[in-house]
């Protein structure tokens, strides 16, 4: 019997990280769909010829933010639920919901009522480059954070380890919020592997996996095995 394999993605980093090997400005949902799903499956495909089930895809995310507020900079009212990264978001959750064995895990968007200034443009001010009179609608951005993601990643490789439920997990992200959970599943004896999609990451965390493989096409570099 093939051993099973689960596959964790960090919703912000996958978008991020593609975004950035694609090169694109924009992205459309349904080929950003279809590429994190031919992604995840070539996971299954391992070196020395070894084949793994799929046991499920988890992708965790927040619902994008939908209400209406105003451009500090010029006043002017944005409704959220109408740009481009909102359509984007909710039709590419859609398209996940179609692909077979993939788990949607969504999280909230704190929304903590302020704008901040970018932080290239707080650079330039402070340096005296920029003055606050020189600042356009573009240079602010609405702040909130997400929640409960690290947490429900968290959880869930907890929960699928102590069921016994797979044989590896693959996780899909770039920061260090996963350690104590892979440490967990390292201890229970699951084979637990980082993809963080070519990103370089930090020395430290090589002792807490038990292997680092990227699979995104990615021209004049081959993938990196430990």
């Amino acid at each position: 019997m093939k051993k099973k394999t689960a596959i964790l993605v960090d919703g912000g980093f996958f978008l991020k990280r593609y975004k950035s090997i694609v090169r694109a400005k924009s992205l459309d949902p349904i080929k950003t769909a279809n590429d994190l799903w031919t992604m995840c499956l070539k996971h299954l495909d391992q070196p020395k010829g070894e084949k793994y089930d799929l046991y499920r895809i988890f992708y965790y995310d927040c619902l994008p933010y939908d209400k209406k507020q105003h451009n500090p900079v010029t006043g002017k009212a944005i409704d959220f639920s109408k740009t481009d990264q909102y359509k984007f978001q909710v039709s590419f959750f859609e398209e996940l919901r179609k692909k077979r064995k993939m788990a949607l895990r969504l999280g909230v968007l704190e929304d903590k009522n302020k704008w901040i200034i970018k932080p290239s443009k707080t650079k330039d001010l402070l340096k005296g480059t920029l003055n606050v009179s020189d600042l356009t609608e573009n240079d602010v951005q609405y702040d909130f954070t997400q929640k409960m993601v690290d947490m429900k990643i968290g959880l869930d490789i907890a929960s699928i380890t102590l069921k016994k439920q797979v044989d590896q997990i693959i996780l899909i992200a770039g920061d260090s919020d996963f350690v104590p959970a892979a440490k967990l599943a390292r201890r229970e004896g699951v084979d637990f592997l980082l993809d963080p999609m070519w990103n370089p990451i930090k020395p430290h965390l090589f002792e807490h996996i038990d292997g680092l493989h990227s699979t995104f096409k990615q021209y004049n570099k081959t993938t990196t095995t430990k």
